[in-house]
């Protein structure tokens, strides 16, 4: 088993160190542009195995793909990151670039590998990749909901002061402000999280769970790496291990939802064969209508790459 992460920043060398110390691969490739960079990140994270006790063998490589050769599975973070101010739209045609090239020459090396996209904007990068990759879209999607709805369940556990473990949750749509969390099909050890708290505190945590990357970026100066990192890989583990388990992820959508012709988060089984069933869930008019929100903002977003003609 081969995984690479393209893109050695933060956010990558992150996702590599989980699939390293879960021992998710034989080997863990990180590739990045910059001279050297990945191949310092790789030895200094080989260099953790004999005190995290793992086998995965790190490799790093400056832009030469063929390191990646026969991959299962292409971790994408590569992009520009968000700085304080900028929304993930303005990054819309300077990261299109780099997503494009970047995943013609990974699926040069490995034509059968799953592709997880994590560059953003994410919904319209996963497009993006999928365009390029010209194969079937159940292996190329992203990974945004499982970033989302852990931070909402970090927010309610905080609130309930309970931990995050007995936590469910489900959210929707597309990674930003529009996102759809799911107050309804929330529980806390099987307890409707309504039950647990008031109204105005939940819809306060929705709120801030749609802005909970931006928070970040003001905090930090630069977007979140350690949450994005871990979310990437625990999708690379439902892969490599056919766990076969139910995340929200970005998937391309051909009628479910109401919805054709786009990527946007809804809940699906993660495993060997990457998406292999796309679920629906019966919304209610209201939950209905905040989807359609997102859809039409996703849309705008790609209609912005549509008209780039880069394809």
């Amino acid at each position: 088993m081969k995984i690479s992460v393209i893109g050695a920043g933060n956010v990558g060398a992150t996702c590599a160190e989980y699939c390293a110390h879960h021992e998710l691969a034989e080997q863990v490739v990180l590739l990045d542009i910059k001279d050297g960079f990945a191949e310092g990140k790789a030895l200094d994270l080989w260099q953790t195995a004999p005190i995290n006790n793992y086998d995965s063998r790190l490799i790093g490589s400056t832009n030469d793909y063929a390191a990646t050769k026969n991959s299962d599975v292409v971790v994408i973070t590569s992009g520009l990151p968000r700085k304080p101010g900028m929304s993930r739209d303005d990054l819309i045609a300077t990261n299109a670039g780099i997503v494009k090239s970047v995943t013609e020459n990974a699926i040069k090396h490995s034509p059968n590998a799953i592709f997880i996209i994590v560059s953003n904007p994410l919904d319209v990068m996963t497009y993006c990749a999928f365009l390029t990759a010209k194969v079937d879209s159940r292996k190329v999607f992203g990974m945004a909901g499982i970033l989302d709805t852990a931070r909402y369940k970090a927010f309610l556990a905080t609130e309930l002061d309970c931990s995050p473990k007995d936590i469910q949750a489900v959210l929707m749509g597309g990674h930003g402000d529009t996102m759809v969390p799911l107050p309804r099909y929330t529980t806390v050890s099987g307890i409707p999280v309504t039950e647990l708290i008031d109204a105005d505190k939940l819809d306060a945590i929705i709120e801030r769970t749609k802005v909970g990357g931006g928070e970040i970026v003001k905090l930090l100066g630069t977007s979140a790496w350690y949450a994005p990192g871990a979310a990437a890989a625990q999708m690379v583990e439902a892969i490599v291990r056919n766990q076969r388990r139910i995340f929200p992820v970005c998937t391309w959508l051909q009628g479910e939802y109401g919805i054709k012709d786009l990527y946007l988060g809804v809940p699906v089984k993660l495993g060997k064969n990457g998406i292999e069933e796309i679920i629906e869930l019966d919304l209610n008019e209201a939950e209905k209508q905040l989807l359609r929100d997102s859809e039409k903002a996703v849309r705008e977003v790609k209609d912005v790459l549509d008209n780039m003609n880069l394809f």
